[in-house]
């Protein structure tokens, strides 16, 4: 669900419903940093800090990001470094400390169980991410947006406190190197690190292919699957056979890209259904046939415990009373490649005149590409940057086009929107699934939102 959207309020209100609430992993360093900056107001950031159990982490972190009753109004936010393949000590135990964060506050007060969600396509950050979540006692880790084949492995390693590595995808013609990216928990520690709590591993993908394939490769166990379908928010899986495209400019998923439930339940593991299934009755639909539960993102992202400001949400509520409501499934905003599910609303990203207003700049680099230059060294470039940098960095110029930054624009969806030099502020861009459009059904009467609760009572009734 974006960035900071399934924050740890909303994930801590599921859990204590007795269901599984997920976090969002996604850009955790950007958000944690901006919220000290904003002063940690409610210090609900310092009290999550005060239990990191690294030594010294803590305070290096309030020194160089927390300003005490928050920065100006027209003030640009600080930022931290960019991800590379060599991160170093510094950036590390941010990732580390702002995951440990956010899976901590929620966690804690309740004993429900907490998971949390990270994207493949995001690898320079993935390691010190899953380390501050299990540091932090996370019981589920999901991952999709790609084939997360290392993540089990390095979910044993890290448990049992040995260094791990993950092998990242690198761009390049000649390749003869494989790129790896390490992790030392021995770095933190005086002795030995302290064994952790493994977390169970789901695999969110799209066809039963993908799932038989990582049983295969995979490094370690995989304890069952989320099994999406293209109707889904956020990132979808491009299409199966030829990419072609409706007269809206949508791909068009067909016959092949709908999940075989038989062969999901011939896999013999537990499997959840994803996309479209936020709605009364659905859940009995999944049990049916033969899945666990299932998961929902659209209709807890617009509840009144999710990370999106009130008044963006009163917006998009708002329009859904209106009349229909129909997401575009984007097959350039994404510099992954993915398609991407997108909510036309003025004033955001989507608005042809605000994305052509908004210069193209990338300072946070998490969904940079890294490339192997002419001289054998490791750049990054990423297609939502300046088309001519990109074309510099031995990139395509037809991949920068329509190409959308969404680590600003999901960051502003959160209400984390940088300030430029010319006082405009990053615009928002809101993702969400086809289901977006029954989202009035769970505001109770007379009343203008609705929360975490309401979502959960209405999702549970019988048929």
């Amino acid at each position: 669900m974006g960035v900071a959207v399934s924050n740890w309020r909303l994930a801590s209100a599921v859990a204590q419903a007795g269901q599984l609430g997920v976090v969002s992993g996604t850009l955790l360093s950007a958000v944690l940093i901006r919220r000290l900056q904003e002063g940690d107001l409610d210090g609900r950031m310092r009290h999550a800090l005060r239990h990191f159990p690294i030594p010294g982490v803590a305070q290096r972190l309030l020194d160089d990001y927390f300003v005490p009753g928050g920065k100006a109004a027209g003030a640009p936010y600080k930022l931290a470094a960019m991800p590379t393949l060599s991160l170093s000590p510094r950036a590390t135990e941010l990732i580390v400390a702002a995951t440990f964060a956010e899976v901590f506050l929620a966690k804690e007060g309740h004993s429900g169980r907490v998971g949390i969600n990270l994207l493949e396509k995001i690898q320079l950050a993935t390691l010190p991410s899953l380390y501050g979540a299990m540091l932090a006692g996370v019981d589920y880790v999901l991952m999709g947006a790609g084939i997360p084949r290392s993540i089990p492995g390095a979910l044993d390693s890290l448990a049992a406190g040995h260094t791990c590595s993950l092998r990242i995808d690198v761009h390049g013609d000649s390749l003869r190197t494989e790129y790896l990216s390490f992790f030392r928990p021995q770095i933190f520690w005086r002795g030995n690190p302290p064994e952790l709590l493994q977390p169970r591993f789901l695999a969110i993908v799209s066809s039963v292919a993908i799932a038989a394939r990582l049983l295969k490769i995979s490094t370690g166990a995989i304890e069952g699957f989320i099994v999406e379908a293209d109707t889904a928010g956020g990132h979808n899986a491009p299409p199966r056979g030829a990419g072609t495209l409706n007269s809206e400019g949508e791909p068009v998923y067909g016959p092949r890209d709908v999940p075989d439930l038989k062969k999901f339940r011939d896999l013999g593991l537990p499997f959840w259904l994803a996309g479209s299934y936020g709605q009364a009755g659905k859940l009995n639909e999944a049990l049916r046939a033969g899945a666990q539960g299932i998961q929902v993102g659209t209709v807890f992202a617009f509840c009144e415990e999710s990370g999106i400001p009130a008044s963006l949400k009163e917006r998009v509520l708002e329009q859904c009373r209106e009349g229909p409501v129909r997401i575009f499934t984007d097959p350039m905003a994404s510099p992954t490649g993915f398609p991407f599910k997108v909510l036309p609303l003025p004033g955001t990203l989507s608005d042809p005149a605000t994305y052509a207003a908004r210069p193209r700049v990338c300072d946070l680099g998490y969904l940079r590409q890294p490339y192997e230059t002419t001289d054998g060294k490791i750049g990054y470039r990423c297609p939502a940057e300046r088309a001519d940098d990109y074309v510099e960095k031995q990139g395509e110029f037809l991949h920068t086009v329509g190409r959308k930054c969404l680590c600003n624009g999901l960051l502003a969806t959160a209400g984390f929107g940088q300030i430029r030099d010319d006082g405009s502020v990053e615009p928002p861009i809101i993702t969400a699934g086809k289901e977006i459009a029954r989202l009035s059904e769970f505001v109770p009467p007379g009343a203008k939102s609705y929360t975490a609760h309401n979502v959960i009572s209405h999702l549970i009734e019988e048929d």
